[in-house]
């Protein structure tokens, strides 16, 4: 393959991965065909198919990396002696918020489109990362709380805490206000949320909750 035909090449699967991600976003992952998707990007429906094979191949494709790229962040946080658990579980936190209003437009597609449950095997790898990332919370939140990793208590704080990052990154979603504006001016305020919530956690933990 010439240098012309290699640049040919990327280019049309760029096309065809930027169109999945708009049309996912736009319209949901189950409702777009490959068909479509060729439409989009300016191919033919026979050629999408020797860059894809389908659309979780697609969505492989456009999520793995981002989702690496947070787990990473997290790794590098969870790393630090330095910090105290607390700590800890505040800049993963700030971390995860940031990361997803970077990556807003494609936000449902990376952490949501075709997510299971977190109590049962992934079936898909993209599932197996943001697992990973759901377990790299909860070792923090386990820390902070002091609880056995089979306690069942654990994972509905894990999940209670979730929400409220998820949460979190749903208000500021829509925003047209720049992502630096909303982290220096809220800072402080996210910080605040999570620590309500792992007082709450303590206190319910101590009193038999």
């Amino acid at each position: 393959m010439t240098t012309r035909q290699r640049l040919r090449s990327e280019e049309t699967k760029q096309a065809i991965l930027t169109a999945a991600g708009k049309m996912f976003t736009g319209r949901g992952f189950e409702f777009v065909t490959m068909r479509e998707i060729a439409k989009e990007a300016g191919c033919s429906h026979t050629t999408i198919y020797i860059y894809f094979k389908d659309k979780e191949v697609l969505l492989h494709e456009l999520s793995m990396a981002p989702l690496l790229e947070l787990k990473d962040r997290f790794e590098t946080i969870a790393r630090q002696s330095e910090l105290t658990p607390e700590r800890k579980l505040q800049q993963i936190s700030v971390a995860f918020i940031h990361f997803c209003l970077q990556n807003k437009s494609m936000y449902s597609v990376i952490f949501i489109t075709k997510g299971t449950r977190v109590d049962q095997e992934p079936d898909l790898p993209i599932n197996k990362l943001r697992f990973d990332l759901f377990n790299q919370l909860g070792h923090i939140l386990q820390d902070c709380l002091q609880l056995q990793a089979h306690d069942e208590r654990l994972l509905t704080c894990n999940r209670i805490f979730f929400y409220m990052l998820q949460g979190i990154v749903s208000t500021y979603s829509q925003t047209d206000e720049p992502l630096q504006d909303i982290m220096s001016r809220l800072h402080s305020t996210f910080e605040e949320a999570f620590d309500s919530l792992l007082i709450g956690f303590k206190s319910k933990l101590t009193n038999g909750g």
